[in-house]
């Protein structure tokens, strides 16, 4: 087995630490610590190991699921991977107790996150279904083209990043019937989906063939937690368990205590204050494209896909310029496939971000022009 370098990750690295202002993150600014209970008591392993089973069957409430039907992971990235292992990671997999599908293939729409294409190419083959820019729009069919009768998994990001573009829900009904027609699951990766004012139901929500993954990182403000879940059918569900003792053993304990009380009484008051500051942010951000003259998709969340201003070969020169001269990172369009656009994250707080847009500014206006002609969209 292989797997690709996490390109978005190794220029974090080169950037991330040094740099004044981070314009590249894709999550709401960090709630402060200080607005929760940090006591757990003892320091132990959350037994079961798949989570306390009231919390469980609490967060299978939102999805029509039972407490067994939700694995508590470590973020949304383990969520993932353990389900792609689930389900791609073992040729015994249709005489597994509990059985799941067949298949090494997968279907994934992108542009998205690396690692919902790179993870499943890693244990069989991937088929991508590209959005097509300016619109980014879901196409049903295009994915019923792409299946075949070893799909075990069609995946979806949605709201999605890079571009911000959230799919409705007759698209994502209609992405679904293809999966059952095929026989395989829909993940969906649901990490921003409440930040919008009136998010979708949920995928797994939609059927025995719906799988949705998230976590308390994106959308709540609550990164350092690493507390995610997986919501889908028991079989994959149990399975997925099985894999999650090779890797983290059990959710963090102090993760799942301040997880209950952000799912709780105060979950209203976050979502409410995290939902404004990214429409406040999001419309900076957009007068701002207006008087440099770029565009985007009007994001959901808080990530958009930008074109690269003229006088720059491509988003990686424009980006490498940005952090370079004026210590802002923005993530070049590149590592998800779109060299002529870069990711915009838009949910730190405002004032920093009015700063971080000034300071790319400077070299837009200004060093600029010696940078070359810009490429055009993709394969330019």
């Amino acid at each position: 087995m292989r797997i690709d370098p996490f390109g978005l990750e190794r220029w974090f690295a080169e950037y991330e630490h040094e740099a004044d202002i981070m314009l590249a993150e894709s999550g709401i600014r960090s709630l402060d610590a200080s607005r929760f209970d940090l006591d757990p008591g003892k320091l132990d392993y959350v037994i079961p190991t798949n989570g306390d089973p009231e919390f469980r069957a609490s967060v299978g409430d939102r999805y029509g699921r039972s407490a067994d039907e939700v694995l508590f992971t470590c973020g949304t990235q383990e969520a993932n991977f353990l389900t792609f292992l689930s389900l791609l990671g073992d040729a015994e997999a249709p005489d597994a107790d509990p059985p799941v599908g067949s298949g090494t293939h997968a279907v994934v729409v992108t542009p998205t996150y690396q690692a919902l294409h790179a993870v499943p190419d890693a244990f069989g083959e991937v088929t991508r279904v590209e959005l097509e820019a300016p619109e980014w729009e879901l196409d049903p069919a295009a994915i019923a083209d792409a299946a075949r009768d070893d799909t075990a998994v069609i995946v979806v990001n949605n709201p999605n990043n890079p571009t911000g573009r959230y799919h409705d829900e007759a698209a994502m009904r209609a992405v679904y019937d293809v999966a059952v027609d095929r026989d395989a699951y829909l993940l969906c990766d649901e990490v921003y989906r409440l930040l919008d004012d009136d998010p979708h139901p949920p995928v797994a929500s939609f059927g025995s063939h719906g799988i949705s993954t998230t976590s308390l990182t994106k959308a709540y403000g609550l990164a350092g937690l690493r507390f995610g879940w997986i919501a889908g059918p028991e079989a994959v569900v149990e399975r997925a368990w099985r894999w999650k003792d090779y890797t983290t053993i059990s959710p963090s304990l102090f993760g799942q205590h301040v997880a209950k009380q952000a799912l709780g009484r105060r979950e209203p008051r976050i979502l409410e204050e995290n939902r404004e500051l990214a429409a406040t942010n999001r419309a900076i951000v957009a007068d701002w494209l207006d008087r440099h003259g770029l565009d985007w998709y009007d994001p959901v969340g808080v990530n958009g896909f930008v074109t690269v201003p003229d006088g720059f070969d491509d988003a990686e020169a424009f980006c490498r310029s940005v952090v370079e001269t004026e210590s802002v990172v923005l993530a070049p369009g590149g590592l998800f496939g779109f060299p002529g656009r870069f990711r915009i994250g838009f949910g730190l707080p405002t004032e920093e971000l009015e700063e971080g847009l000034r300071r790319v500014s400077r070299v837009i206006e200004g060093d600029g022009e010696s940078a070359g002609a810009v490429d055009a969209e993709r394969g330019a």
